[in-house]
């Protein structure tokens, strides 16, 4: 059981805006903040480099809860990186993909190449997350065609 004081000092270091809800099999877009330099007054400066790749793990805590990101480069290379949910190098997350998985934890995928790799998707409505997803066509207000009679 922590103490209030303990918890207090936590607090000041969550997010500000939270990340969107995602799980392990998710395909997550994590934009990350690259210091490139340091000016003449001490003032860094950031670009962001975006990090694409499926969700291993996600674990919960509260200032140490943390995500695996693991994504194929060029040359078929695989890339793991952990990142801290409250970092503030951790600009966004967008949630391109829902994985259909049973498991809480993918390390079963560093074993396997290729299509046997892929997450398969599930459907998942646009209400409860922050992806984007294209509407179906609405047909009953498209013009009716003339038939010949």
């Amino acid at each position: 059981m922590k103490s209030a004081i303990i918890e207090s000092i936590e607090k000041s270091y969550f997010r500000k805006n939270p990340l969107p809800h995602f799980i392990a099999g998710d395909t997550l877009c994590v934009w990350v903040k690259i210091l490139e330099s340091v000016d003449k007054e001490g003032k860094p400066k950031y670009r962001l480099q975006a990090f694409e790749g499926v969700c291993i793990r996600y674990r919960k805590g509260t200032t140490n809860a943390t995500f695996l990101v693991r994504k194929i480069s060029a040359g078929g290379i695989a890339v793991e990186r952990n990142f801290f949910v409250h970092s503030p190098m951790v600009d966004s997350v967008q949630v391109k993909s829902r994985g259909k998985v049973r498991r809480a934890r993918l390390y079963y995928l560093r074993d396997l190449k290729g299509k046997a790799a892929k997450v398969k998707t599930r459907l998942f409505s646009s209400e409860n997350s922050s992806a984007t997803i294209t509407p179906i066509a609405d047909h009953s207000a498209t013009e009716t065609i003339p038939t010949a009679e």
